[in-house]
């Protein structure tokens, strides 16, 4: 089990937790609000992540995100979110064991040069508007659109998208009346300051419009390598705030999406212009990009620009094998 007064999370390595279940092993993730794990299902033997926080941390996020993962991921929904195997109280610790994923798009990104080819971006698109669908569905905000949260499946399933991390979640309808949370302002920044929406940078409470903004954002990113209020200098986190939000505002939508496709230009013009408790058409905004990717002519076969990369890589480093196992020629 885990314990210990004041033990370090990396020093969970090879502790056993929920009941025996699992097994930490050596510490792949983590940032502000926990570290994430690999471990092993000592039952099945199945390699499982597993997400540890400290119990008496300011503001604990695991049992509420672990609740939203469950409701996100009822019925059929199920075969497209992460699996979450239990939750638990360990001591100092609160521990969620979950499916084992891929790289997430922020990894991929980077190793294809900080940049993804249009069709790459668009069959990214298609996944990702349809989860935040299913999400808003299930009366959710995410509020922390990212690429590093939304990451491939592994083994078959590595073809798909998935988003994670719902430690910033909120519940946007009542559970039982369904009624709308109400308009507020003088709400504090939640979220990635890079993606959030212009609303959020003016304190005003977040509904589903400004997931779908910090989507927009984020597919930019993607496609184009860079935001314009990326890198930005400031002495302090309240400052840098407040700079990304006075160059997000001052960026007008044609600078933004320059050279872009127009359809990138339509989502960030749709999502701002949403009232604060509208449902966004989603099928409306996919159907913007599917005909695009249409026009462009290209099969919708799963094949991503890290795809093609790693076939290369296997290519090269067969042909360099084959090369070095090739025997010299006797001289005569």
């Amino acid at each position: 089990m885990v314990g210990g007064k004041n033990k370090s999370p990396r020093a969970l390595e090879n502790c056993v937790v929920q009941g025996g279940r699992f097994r930490i092993g050596r510490r792949i993730g983590g940032g502000s609000f926990g570290d994430i794990f690999e471990g092993v299902d000592t039952r099945t033997g199945e390699i499982v992540a597993i997400k540890v926080e400290r119990a008496k941390t300011t503001h604990p996020q695991l049992l509420a995100e672990t609740q939203h993962y469950t409701l996100v991921s009822q019925g059929r929904a199920a075969a497209y979110m992460p699996t979450i195997f239990g939750y638990s109280s360990e001591s100092d610790f609160n521990v969620m064991a979950m499916e084992l994923m891929g790289l997430s798009l922020e990894d991929l990104h980077e190793q294809c040069g900080g940049r993804f080819s249009l069709k790459t971006t668009l069959m990214l698109a298609d996944q990702i508007l349809w989860l935040i669908e299913l999400v808003h569905s299930r009366g959710i905000l995410h509020r922390d659109i990212k690429p590093d949260n939304f990451i491939m499946g592994r083994g078959k399933k590595e073809h798909h998208v998935y988003i994670i991390d719902f430690g910033l979640a909120k519940s946007y309808r009542d559970p039982r009346t369904h009624a709308h949370i109400p308009y507020k302002e003088g709400k504090s920044l939640t979220g990635t300051a890079r993606y959030c929406s212009i609303n959020t940078h003016l304190g005003v409470e977040q509904g589903r419009r400004d997931d779908m903004e910090g989507i927009g954002y984020l597919l930019i990113y993607l496609l184009r390598g860079s935001l314009p209020w990326q890198g930005l200098k400031a002495p302090n986190k309240d400052h840098k705030y407040s700079t990304i939000a006075h160059v997000k505002m001052c960026t007008s939508v044609d600078v933004l999406c320059n050279d872009l496709p127009v359809e990138f230009a339509s989502l960030i013009n749709y999502s701002r212009a949403l009232r604060f408790e509208e449902r966004p058409e989603y099928g409306y905004l996919r159907s913007l990009f599917r005909r695009l990717f249409e026009r462009e002519g290209y099969q919708d076969d799963y094949v991503y620009d890290w795809t093609v990369r790693n076939m290369q890589e296997t290519l090269v480093a067969g042909q360099r094998k084959r090369a070095e196992m090739k025997p010299e020629k006797k001289r005569s």
